[in-house]
Formats: C-alpha cells, sequence, structure tokens
C-alpha cells in the first residue's frame, strides 16, 4: 500500500465538507506539550551545543543536561501556564518517561492532560529494532499508569515505516500527528481500518523555530499570532485546527515561556475559539462526517 495515492487521497481544502464546530466557532486548537526521556549513554536526538573539535563523544553530558532542565524545571512552567488558563492539553509522553519521570507523569495526570503514544523512548521508528514491541509497550506502560491505553499517537520525529500505521491501528490507535498535510483531519487507510491524521505542525513548533531554525525568542509568539490571525479568517467560511506544539526544554525556559503565554492569550481573547485535546478533535471530526453521511 503505497503512503500517499493509497492511504489518502488528495483532497483540496477548498473542497472539504462544510464542518460545524462547537459553538460554530471558527477555530480548534490543540496544545501538545512532548515529554521525552533521553538517554545518556547514546547520542542526543537533538544538540546545541557542538562537540569540541567536531567529535562527538558519550556521554553527552551538556546537551543531555539541556534537555534535563526541561523535565526538572522547564515542564512546571509549561504546567503553570495551561493549567491557570484552563487549556485542555495533549501530553505526548515516551512510555518510559512514565516510570523515569513520575513526578512530570504525575503532575500532567493531575492536571487531566490527555496522554498520547510517543514512542517508548526518543528515536526514530526507523531505528527501532522491533516496532510492535516498541508500540505495545509504549501502551502498555501508558495504561497501567493512566489508568486507560492512549488513543492518539506522534512519532519521535515524526517518524514511520511502511507499517507503523498498520502497526499502530492494530494495537487501537484511531488517530495521529505525524501527517502536517491540511488545516483539517483527514482519513489515512490502513490495514486494520481507517486511521485519522490531526493537523500537527512543525511551523508552530519550538523545535523548528528555536532549536533548527534558532530563531529569538520572539518569535515563536510572531509566527504563532500570524498563524491563528489568518486561520481565525478563514474559519468564518469552514472551520480550521491549529496545533502549537511544545517541549519543556525548548519554550519551559525562563526567556522563552513569556512568549508562549502571551500567544496563549492571544487566542483565548478571541471569540470563537474551542480547545481541544486530541482525542476531543478526532470525536469531533468523525461525529460531523457521520452527519454530513445521515
Amino acid at each position: 500500500m503505497s503512503v500517499l495515492s493509497d492511504r489518502v487521497p488528495y483532497q483540496a481544502i477548498i473542497d472539504r465538507p462544510k464542518l460545524r464546530l462547537p459553538g460554530d466557532a471558527r477555530v480548534a486548537v490543540w496544545v501538545i506539550v512532548n515529554a521525552e526521556e533521553w538517554r545518556m549513554e547514546g547520542a542526543m536526538p537533538r544538540t546545541v551545543l557542538p562537540p569540541p573539535m567536531g567529535q562527538p563523544l558519550l556521554p553527552d553530558v551538556p546537551n543531555w543536561s539541556w534537555h534535563e532542565y526541561g523535565m526538572r524545571s522547564g515542564f512546571w512552567r509549561q504546567l503553570e501556564a495551561l493549567t491557570s488558563r484552563g487549556i485542555p492539553t495533549t501530553f505526548a509522553v515516551n512510555g518510559s518517561v512514565c516510570e523515569s519521570y513520575p513526578r512530570v507523569a504525575s503532575a500532567a495526570k493531575e492536571a487531566g492532560w490527555e496522554f498520547m503514544g510517543h514512542g517508548f523512548l526518543q528515536g526514530p521508528m526507523h531505528k527501532v529494532t522491533d516496532q510492535r514491541d516498541a508500540i505495545s509497550r509504549t501502551i502498555d506502560a501508558i495504561a497501567a499508569f493512566a489508568g486507560k491505553p492512549p488513543r492518539g499517537w506522534e512519532s519521535p520525529g515524526l517518524t514511520e515505516t511502511d507499517e507503523t500505521l498498520d502497526l499502530l491501528r492494530e494495537h487501537g490507535v484511531d488517530h495521529v500527528a505525524n501527517w502536517v498535510f491540511d488545516d483539517l483531519p483527514e482519513t489515512i487507510a490502513t490495514a486494520h481500518g481507517p486511521m485519522l491524521a490531526l493537523p500537527y505542525t512543525v511551523e508552530t513548533n519550538d523545535v523548528v523555530v528555536h532549536a533548527i531554525q534558532q530563531q529569538p525568542a520572539a518569535e515563536f509568539l510572531s509566527r504563532g499570532t500570524d498563524q491563528f490571525d489568518r486561520l481565525y479568517q478563514e474559519g468564518a467560511d469552514n472551520p480550521r485546527c491549529m496545533a502549537i506544539s511544545i517541549h519543556p526544554y525548548l519554550t519551559g525556559v525562563p526567556h522563552r515561556i513569556g512568549f508562549v503565554e502571551a500567544l496563549l492569550d492571544h487566542i483565548q481573547a478571541h471569540a470563537g475559539v474551542v480547545m481541544m485535546t486530541a482525542g476531543e478533535m478526532a470525536d469531533w471530526y468523525r461525529g460531523e462526517m457521520t452527519r454530513l453521511a445521515g
């Protein structure tokens, strides 16, 4: 089954059916906090400090510590920013985090955040020796900790092989955040039934803005505001969905958290906005497709 032509036929946004958000809102916004475990004994998934003389060294203490700061300090700023504003939040979490960082996972659970699978350890699906086992371990770890298995999945680095979607659907996952190709959910075919691709983001994602493009702290607010304002304008004709993806080690730091808060305040100041979790967005879209088909 080819990824594009067979799994998800092309559909232009202007040809999508007219949908209705709750309260006739224009935009559905979902916020994703990504909690990951980086193992010190291996190469870091991402770095901020280049190795001395260009020679990678293990253990990579400074870059591991850069991420670890997020789990020790940055996460708590993001938690406060979201809970104080009453924003329903999707918690994309490595399965191992439930055991390695129980304080973080417990805080997300107590806040009522929706757990989403994010791989077992942080690393591309292409490097996983046994994907079926890794997916199963992730789902089991989250189910044991949160009390129910995750319905959603975001692969580390948004990576998939040809079999990833089939394995995820086989394990009960019904929506993914890997496909950043639309402003509305879209159905993807798998060997075990349909899967929804939710509108996710690489543009209003702090990894791209700060770690890859190395933009100044204010760029997250500027870009996020511009993204929201245009989607809000277009949503007068047909609703749009916007994702905001954040990581504790990037926008949980003191010089960036204020811009995340300002973006959330800008969005919440508008009428006609509904804040959703991933599962709520998936249920809304399926409900609308059923309504229109009836």
